[in-house]
């Protein structure tokens, strides 16, 4: 069960001009199953992308790159669900060119304006030919207000689609950011196996994407874990449809970008985080607060050495107020030269450690009363500078080992 999560009732999901979504039953691995999803974006669209670190990346993200490079206008994107199309070699290669190319044929525009998205089983077979025959019906489905249907559609181990939308003032006119995510497990930053699909009506220069892109992503999608494990094939995609004129120059005097970025991060970081809060198993949603640091560098270090600990998880789903492995965290993260007994740590309003070690006046059962909450915060104060960074994570519990040993059946 997702914590303290409840999607967003799709009629409140605001469409963004410039873009048709479609959702169809392709079995792909199962039936009876919304699987494949096409987003078809006006003439115009503005379009960048970020994706894994991961050098065994699937086919798919190898060649999003590849058409975003060739720069000749985004016409259309492309998800299938069930299936990776990683460590597949040259045929996932040639089988996801093959769905960009039946694409291209339905939209007569060409194979390399298409993005081919695809997240499920590692090292299976494309079923390409099962994507391609219900591209018709996902294309006659096409229509502005499936956000819904398409938050759905992208689904894999995720418990609940995650979909948000703000629209805001900008200098008088009302611009709309939408945008889904899915991910649940094999979470980790550098991106996670997790797709993300922002888009907004607002004009942006395409010279502006990647970089928008590219913040976005460090802020959001690339501040949660769940398991350590940077996946093959996870992609966050924003798009501008270039409908709503508002200054977006950031080397002129405005305010109109910054409250653009604004909206943008905050949908970004609700879907990043609500990948967290259906983390496969996941009981408590946790934030990790790092202050005092020498750079944002290694505060961002500790925070995902305490996020990423497998003892640190397991106590916090115990509710078992074992805090010796949160320091022993931040003593392994990489800082060289810490000073320990500069550390301070807090859960929620408990202070647990002062100058290093145990605070006098702390008692176990407080720790016990904040770990018991299904939100926590812990704050971690490394004495050393002024700069700060956090991270969201979740617990492990019996289940996630459960639903990954399951997974493939």
């Amino acid at each position: 069960m997702a914590v303290n999560f409840i999607p967003t009732d799709p009629t409140l999901l605001h469409p963004v001009a410039g873009v048709r979504i479609g959702v169809v039953e392709a079995g792909v691995r199962k039936a009876n199953r919304k699987d494949v999803t096409v987003m078809l974006l006006d003439v115009g669209a503005s379009v960048a992308g970020v994706f894994t670190l991961n050098r065994f990346c699937a086919a798919p993200v190898q060649m999003c790159r590849d058409h975003l490079a060739k720069n000749l206008g985004i016409r259309a994107i492309l998800i299938n669900t069930g299936n990776a199309n990683a460590g597949t070699g040259d045929d996932g290669l040639a089988r996801a060119r093959s769905t960009c190319v039946a694409m291209a044929r339905h939209l007569d525009i060409a194979p390399e304006q298409v993005l081919p998205f695809s997240t499920g089983v590692i090292m299976e077979p494309l079923p390409n030919d099962r994507i391609e025959a219900a591209l018709p019906a996902a294309l006659k489905d096409a229509q502005p207000a499936h956000w819904g249907k398409a938050a759905e559609g992208i689904m894999t181990t995720d418990t609940l689609p995650k979909a948000f939308s703000e629209q805001v003032q900008i200098a008088g006119k009302t611009v709309t950011v939408t945008g889904i995510s899915k991910g649940a497990g094999m979470i980790r930053p550098n991106m996670a196996t997790m797709l993300g699909f922002l888009a907004t009506d607002a004009v942006i220069p395409q010279a502006l994407m990647q970089q928008l892109a590219k913040d976005l992503a460090d802020q959001s999608f690339n501040r949660v874990t769940i398991d350590g494990d940077t996946s093959t094939n996870d992609s966050f995609i924003v798009i501008a449809t270039n409908k709503v004129a508002i200054n977006v120059d950031p080397m002129r005097a405005s305010n109109e970008f910054d409250a653009l970025k604004a909206a943008m991060l905050r949908v970004s970081q609700k879907l990043a985080q609500a990948i967290v809060r259906d983390g496969e198993g996941a009981t408590k949603f946790i934030t990790i607060k790092v202050t005092g640091g020498a750079s944002q560098e290694e505060c961002t270090k500790v925070a995902y050495a305490i996020g990423h600990s497998p003892l640190v998880k397991t106590a916090f789903f115990a509710s078992d107020p074992n805090l010796g492995r949160i320091l022993a965290a931040v003593g392994y993260a990489g800082i060289t030269d810490l000073d320990q007994t500069k550390i301070a740590l807090h859960l929620d309003d408990v202070h647990v450690v002062q100058n290093g070690g145990r605070r006098a006046e702390y008692q176990e059962a407080d720790g016990a009363r904040v770990l018991k909450q299904s939100e926590i915060t812990v704050h971690v104060d490394l004495g050393r500078g002024d700069a700060a960074d956090t991270v969201w994570t979740c617990d492990f519990s019996y289940d996630y080992v459960k639903i990954n040993a399951d997974y493939r059946s």
